[in-house]
């Protein structure tokens, strides 16, 4: 059987930094010629990190990238190397709004010290977290196929084969038995079933071997999972990357009996010969569930430190679930050291709360201060009385308490340089149950795309062997402790029942009549679109955090702040 050595490289890449991207990419080319592959596959606009965004608008920044791709043509061997990039086009593309694009998503061809050839992206996603059509032209090019040692290749990025009739299928239709896709695809929650599925399917209908290589790490607020994956022509699982790890792979790939040889295929390297023994493909185990999330978030916290040139965190620890799982993930993603916690009773402050946050924080051995604001609350309450008199006390004392943390977080920040981590989870940015300038501050929140409901079960998963979250922080009824004896419910449903309807609205857009229909009681669901909608203002000055959801708040979910419609 006629085989191709192929090579992966799914590795972490950092948007704009070029020099840092341009040595991870050498050192695996390095590794690909060491064990004698045929070709290696990179990640999607590898040089310059996924996603781009307005810096492929910067023509300084699009050469810097050329210049890039020139250098990795020049080091190129005997291996073939397949690598993304942005691609500046000789003439611009008029598209249907009329926009001149001049740049392209791009991989290149590299071989025997030279640039090959260029793959256009064809299919360019505009919607989700995607805008793509907002940067890049559309590829205009004709099926282009590739000769790769014994194989006939074709080339895609992407999106391009997750349509059944995309260019892959043409490609395969025109003679390529090997399907080489880049990829920058974002995770989410059910995301690696979807691609598996999708790839094994084109593998077969196709009958060519399917090689999808992803890049992994964070971005902002979207975390990419690796699982690159490799399948024959039959459809089997040849090989599985781990999840949210870099991981250099190679596997011989069999080639489909029959293969065409379709004599305009672009020649890029001969057959090279095969000294070493044949590499042992064993594919990883899927991670999913509660598992798979608590990566997820690790990942996207630790790669949002780290890439934003942090060393430290620093977190309010309330004695909820909420601080106690943020404080828990940042430990896990940065190491004890790198984390201070602080707590800030005041007199609605349980001595429950303070133990509870002390044996945390003793529990994963990270840093935890005392800081009583109970006299700044008093200070704030006698500056204030001129103007509030003797009117009751209602939420504006109760923010205040908040906003007296949020201030002394940020001025520790400010002081010894580490990032407030913010824990308010997406149940309460849906609905506003968080303050503006108190629990909302901070560089990044670490549970914004995570319900509460989800909150508790990750921390259950966490304590699975062991306990490292104290059980009264679970146990306890959920409360801002901002007022005597105040709990969650008091303003607020069950969050068993508030999550489910929450998920309806903002991830699957039904209107109030539909998710009424499915159980819930109207004026309910109608109290609580509201509040989703009456509180997007506060969502759009949020810091960002890992989006795990199909729509997660902010790239994902883009309604108007001044907004009048009621969805029923």
């Amino acid at each position: 059987m006629n085989t191709i050595r192929v090579a992966g490289a799914q590795i972490d890449l950092t948007v704009g930094d070029l020099s840092g991207n341009e040595a991870r990419i050498l050192s695996a080319m390095e590794w690909a010629e060491r064990v004698e592959a045929e070709v290696l596959v990179l990640p999607e606009l590898a040089t310059v990190g996924y996603p781009p965004e307005d810096l492929v608008l910067r023509e300084g920044f699009v050469a810097e990238n050329l210049r890039v791709v020139e250098r990795l043509a020049e080091a190129s061997g005997d291996c073939a190397v397949v690598v993304g990039f942005v691609d500046l086009l000789e003439r611009g593309v008029f598209d249907d709004d009329s926009v001149e694009r001049r740049v392209a998503n791009a991989a290149a061809v590299l071989a025997g010290g030279r640039l090959v050839g260029v793959y256009h992206k064809e299919l360019l996603p505009n919607y989700g977290v995607f805008d793509e059509a907002r940067y890049f032209a559309e590829s205009r090019d004709d099926v282009r196929l590739w000769r790769i040692g014994g194989a006939v290749a074709g080339i895609s990025i992407c999106e391009d084969i997750w349509s059944p009739k995309g260019p892959p299928a043409e490609q395969a239709a025109a003679g390529a038995g090997l399907l080489l896709n880049l990829n920058g695809s974002p995770f989410h929650v059910g995301k690696g079933t979807e691609r598996a599925t999708l790839l094994r399917d084109e593998a077969v209908r196709d009958r060519a071997a399917v090689v999808y290589v992803n890049c992994v790490g964070g971005q902002d607020e979207l975390v990419f999972d690796g699982d690159s994956m490799v399948f024959d022509a039959d459809g089997r699982l040849l090989h599985r990357a781990a999840q949210f790890e870099e991981e250099l792979f190679v596997v011989d790939v069999p080639l489909p009996d029959g293969e065409g040889s379709p004599a305009d295929a672009i020649p890029v390297a001969d057959r090279r010969p095969i000294t070493g023994p044949t590499p042992e493909a064993v594919p990883a185990s899927r991670v999913e569930g509660e598992a798979e999330i608590y990566s997820a978030l690790v990942t996207g916290l630790r790669d949002y430190v780290q890439k934003n040139g942090f060393s430290e965190v620093v977190i309010s620890l309330s004695g909820g679930i909420d601080s106690a799982l943020a404080t828990t993930i940042a430990v896990d993603a940065l190491g004890p050291e790198a984390v201070q916690t602080i707590t800030m009773p005041t007199r609605y402050s349980s001595e429950g709360s303070v133990a509870d946050s002390a044996e945390l924080a003793e529990n994963l051995g990270c840093r935890f201060d005392i800081v009583p604001i109970e006299p700044t609350f008093v200070s704030f309450l006698e500056t204030l009385s001129p103007l509030f008199g003797d009117t009751a006390p209602n939420v504006a004392e109760e923010n205040l308490q908040a906003r007296i943390r949020g201030t002394i977080v940020m001025a520790v920040s400010n002081k010894f340089g580490g990032m407030v981590v913010a824990a308010g989870n997406k149940s309460e940015m849906a609905v506003g149950y968080a303050t503006l300038y108190g629990d909302m501050a901070g560089g990044y929140a670490v549970l914004k795309d995570v319900y509460k409901t989800l909150v508790y079960r990750l921390a259950i998963w966490r304590n699975r062997n062991g306990e490292v979250i104290p059980r009264a922080i679970i146990d306890k009824a959920p409360s801002a402790e901002l007022r005597p004896d105040q709990v969650d419910t008091d303003s607020l449903p069950p969050y068993e029942i508030l999550d489910a309807v929450l998920e309806q609205y903002i991830e699957q857009d039904r209107t109030v009549d539909e998710i009424a229909a499915s159980g819930f009681d109207r004026d309910l669901v109608c109290r609580i679109a509201r509040m989703v909608d009456r509180n997007e203002y506060k969502r759009r000055q949020a810091p960002p955090g890992v989006k795990i959801t199909r729509k997660g708040f902010g790239r994902d979910r883009r309604l108007p702040i001044t907004n009048r419609y009621l969805s029923r």
